[in-house]
């Protein structure tokens, strides 16, 4: 099963100084255990809203906003994609996390799991498994 952490900010974090060496030497620790656990696929953290842009779709149009956002309460400020064998799992990783290092007092961030659709859900029957042959890759477990 893979699974989508999401890291969330508010938008005062999300222009926020950069980490703390402790903090980033916690985070470099964690992701190691992800990594020598065989757990990660992907991680990322991202730049600040300010410097990205929101796509706003209608019926009938398609709208294009420059950051940042003041009506936004929460932003996701990075990720990490893990393959785990049950969410329960999934959830022990994030519990882990040193996230509270990289705040300030009266800072909060919250980690959103989210699992992913296998493709197979969203397929002809056996296509799935037939596209993950032809690219070399397994299909996922769910």
């Amino acid at each position: 099963m893979k699974v989508m952490m999401m890291v969330k900010t508010t938008p005062q974090g999300d222009a926020a100084q950069p980490p703390s060496e402790e903090a980033l030497v916690a985070m470099h620790n964690f992701n190691e255990e992800l990594r020598k656990a065989g757990v990660l696929l992907d991680l990322g953290g991202l730049t600040p809203m300010s410097r990205g842009a929101r796509v706003h779709y209608s019926k009938r149009q398609c709208k294009v906003l420059d950051g940042p956002f003041a009506e936004s309460k929460e932003l996701v400020a990075g990720y990490s994609l893990i393959e785990v064998k049950t969410f329960a799992e999934a959830i022990e990783w994030a519990r882990r996390a040193p996230f509270g290092l990289l705040l300030r007092d009266g800072e909060e961030v919250e980690v959103d799991l989210r699992p992913l659709f296998d493709p197979a859900e969203f397929d002809v029957p056996g296509e799935a498994e037939e596209r993950a042959k032809r690219l070399g890759a397994k299909p996922s477990a769910a």
